[in-house]
């Protein structure tokens, strides 16, 4: 069997800053802990993170980067003997219905992951006290919903936002938001359309996920942002006012 190797900067870089996961996000209120998605490497975020107890996983749209680590909930599930709550569009939940149609069958095997679907939209809700805000845009032309929690946002998969959303982007402290390398692309914002949107809405601090390894190495790219912008890395602890 012949080796695959890889001869990418990025992908051969020494810096824990250039080993990035698929990208998610974690929120925790108090003893609140919520999940924005469930990728690929849900359960190795989860353990890294040493997350004990999760109180619900937030959906921001059905593509499998985001979605396909639902089979992973099973053990808070035995832990915490009772179904995830999944907060989710009714699309996104049609999406998961037939990706995992093993855990909603009518009479699933034992040992099946249990979820509850909550359905939400760009209306706001709450989880327990915690005020969520939906903030609806477009990834390509499939829509997609980020978060604002307190002053912080999290929005990745971007390429356009109505004027109506970019409203509920007032006066962030901390806005995540998706910049995937320097091209054009025809359903995420690149860097330079990033940071232009983050200049628009000016929160005090900013920070490009779901970055392509085309991107570049973290330092030098870094190196180049304007003040109050910054790559993130996984890992990335953000305090903020909830």
């Amino acid at each position: 069997m012949p080796i695959i190797g890889c001869d990418c900067t990025v992908c051969q870089s020494t810096n824990p800053k250039d080993k990035r996961l698929r990208t998610s996000a974690l929120l925790s209120i108090g003893d609140q802990h919520l999940s924005i998605d469930c990728g690929p490497d849900f359960r190795q975020q989860m353990l890294r993170a040493k997350v004990r107890h999760l109180d619900g996983i937030l959906f921001t749209h059905a593509h499998n980067d985001h979605i396909i680590g639902l089979d992973d909930v099973r053990p808070f599930n035995f832990r915490q003997k009772k179904d995830m709550p999944v907060y989710a569009t009714e699309e996104v939940q049609t999406a998961l219905t037939k990706r995992f149609d093993y855990i909603f069958e009518a009479n699933p095997y034992p040992g099946a992951p249990r979820v509850l679907f909550k359905t939400i939209d760009s209306a706001p809700f709450k989880i327990s006290e915690t005020p969520i805000l939906p903030v609806q845009f477009l990834h390509g032309k499939l829509p997609v919903l980020g978060f604002r929690v307190g002053n912080v946002a999290y929005l990745t998969d971007m390429k356009t936002i109505s004027k109506e959303e970019k409203t509920k982007l007032k006066n962030l402290d901390t806005l995540v938001i998706n910049a995937l390398h320097h091209k054009a692309h025809y359903s995420h914002l690149n860097l330079e359309e990033a940071l232009t949107l983050i200049a628009e809405l000016a929160p005090k601090q900013a920070y490009l996920t779901h970055v392509s390894h085309r991107m570049g190495l973290y330092d030098e790219i870094n190196s180049t942002l304007p003040e109050g912008v910054e790559l993130a890395f996984d890992g990335l602890v953000i305090k903020g006012e909830f």
